[in-house]
C-alpha cells in the first residue's frame, strides 16, 4: 500500500495544514504499518514555473521536434503523475495564501495535468481515496466580514474532486493566525474549538482512506 502526500506550506516547521496532515498520516500508518509514503514537499522541492509552458507547447510538437526544455517538462509531468496514479490514497495539505490557491501547488497541478493519462481526457485517478486539508489564517465563512474572500478551497474541490474525479474528503481549520495576530485575539475560545473539530475531522478522514482500496480505472 501505498500514500502519496503533497505539502505546500512554505514554512513546513510551523504549518497548520502540515500538522493536520500529520494526524491523516497517523491513521494511514495505523492501519498500514508496512506501508509506504511518497513525499512532495513543494517548499524544499518547487516545480518550475516555467515547466508548464514547456509541456503545454510540447503536445503540439511532433516528438522530434521538442526542444530540450520540453523534453525535460514532459518527463517531470509524467513523473508528477506516475506518483498519483502508482498510490492507494492522496494526502494533499495545501494553505490559504493571499486569498488565493498557493502557487506552488498551482504549478504543480498545471504541469501534472499535462500527462495525458490524468489530463482533459484522462481517468486515471477515477474514484481514489484522497484528502484534502486546508487551512485559513482568518474566516470567511457566510456573515463574517471578509465572507467570500477564500478563493482557494472552491478551486481546489473543483480540480481534485470534479477534474479528477477523487474520492475527496476535505479538512479545514480557520483562524490558524488567532495567538499570531493581535487583531483576532477576540476569536480564540472560537479558535480553539475549530483547531480541535478540525484535527477530528483529520483523523477521520484518514481512518476512512485507510478502508478504501484504489478501484480500477475507468476504460
Amino acid at each position: 500500500m501505498t500514500l502519496f502526500r503533497l505539502d505546500a506550506s512554505i514554512m513546513p516547521a510551523t504549518s497548520a495544514s502540515r500538522a493536520l496532515g500529520d494526524l491523516v498520516e497517523e491513521q494511514w500508518a495505523s492501519a498500514h504499518p508496512e506501508s509506504t509514503v511518497v513525499r512532495r514537499v513543494l517548499a524544499n522541492d518547487p516545480v518550475p514555473a516555467t515547466a508548464w509552458q514547456e509541456a503545454v507547447t510540447a503536445g503540439f510538437m511532433p516528438g522530434g521536434d521538442l526542444s530540450e526544455a520540453q523534453r525535460e517538462a514532459t518527463t517531470l509531468a509524467a513523473a508528477l503523475a506516475d506518483e498519483l496514479i502508482e498510490a492507494d490514497a492522496l494526502l494533499f495539505t495545501v494553505p490559504l495564501y493571499n486569498f488565493g490557491v498557493s502557487q506552488h501547488f498551482k504549478t504543480w497541478f498545471d504541469v501534472a495535468y499535462t500527462d495525458p493519462r490524468i489530463g482533459v481526457a484522462g481517468s486515471a485517478l477515477q474514484g481514489k481515496p484522497a484528502v484534502l486539508v486546508t487551512t485559513q489564517g482568518g474566516n470567511y465563512d457566510p456573515g463574517t466580514p471578509k465572507e467570500g474572500w477564500d478563493h482557494s478551497t472552491a478551486w481546489l474541490r473543483r480540480v481534485l474532486a470534479d477534474v479528477w474525479g477523487l474520492d475527496l474528503r476535505v479538512v479545514q481549520r480557520q483562524f490558524t493566525l488567532v495567538g499570531v495576530n493581535p487583531a483576532l485575539d477576540a476569536f480564540a475560545d472560537q479558535a480553539a474549538a475549530m483547531k480541535s473539530d478540525a484535527e477530528d475531522a483529520a483523523r477521520t478522514a484518514g481512518r476512512e482512506i485507510s478502508e478504501l482500496r484504489d478501484p480500477q480505472p475507468v476504460a
